[in-house]
């Protein structure tokens, strides 16, 4: 509990790392599942090199991923220092690690916002254009679309929409794990 001055007593620190650690250690893992799942589902198949749409869904959901694991590595090294509250070193690695996560779930949050845009305004063209049937509902039965395009556009919509609120979470508590830190290094 905060004592006068708005600082935590040692006991009250441990148990907020440890919450702390563990959210950033759960979101993490659902992020980063949630972000495989699009690309092992869809991304695989759209990614274009010479179509500028397919290729800032692959560079969007690649960095979802590798933010989801920068969490993952966050949440651990803040378990950690919960445990362990005298390394200073392990501090800074917290307090680079929880700034690093905040930073670029942010960015990862604009990409994903900038994909849903983009997939909204053509109409899920670009997600479909590795279907050559002329026919979206034949599409399965003709075997000319190596994925099922009837609900690509939905789900693929709902994973993102499912990351972007993920990543947001992740931006919280990891500025939440960074004040954490801030108030152990006394900066």
């Amino acid at each position: 509990l905060p004592s006068v001055s708005g600082q935590l007593d040692p006991g009250s620190r441990q148990r907020v790392l440890m919450k702390t650690g563990l959210i950033l250690l759960i979101i993490g893992h659902l992020n980063f599942i949630t972000s495989s799942l699009v690309h092992g589902t869809v991304l695989r198949f759209v990614v274009n090199s010479r179509d500028a749409t397919s290729l800032q869904y692959a560079v969007a959901n690649t960095a979802s991923v590798i933010c989801a694991l920068l969490t993952i590595s966050c949440g651990i090294a803040a378990l950690m220092l919960s445990r362990y509250l005298t390394p200073t070193t392990l501090k800074w690695v917290v307090f680079t690690l929880s700034a690093s996560s905040s930073l670029g779930c942010l960015s990862c949050l604009l990409g994903l916002a900038v994909s849903i845009g983009l997939t909204l305004g053509n109409q899920g063209r670009a997600l479909l254009a590795p279907c050559t049937a002329g026919d979206i509902a034949l599409a399965p039965v003709s075997r000319e679309c190596p994925f099922d395009p009837t609900r690509v556009y939905s789900s693929t919509l709902s994973l993102w929409a499912i990351s972007l609120l993920l990543d947001l979470m992740e931006i919280i508590f990891g500025i939440r794990c960074l004040q954490l830190t801030l108030d152990l290094l006394h900066l």
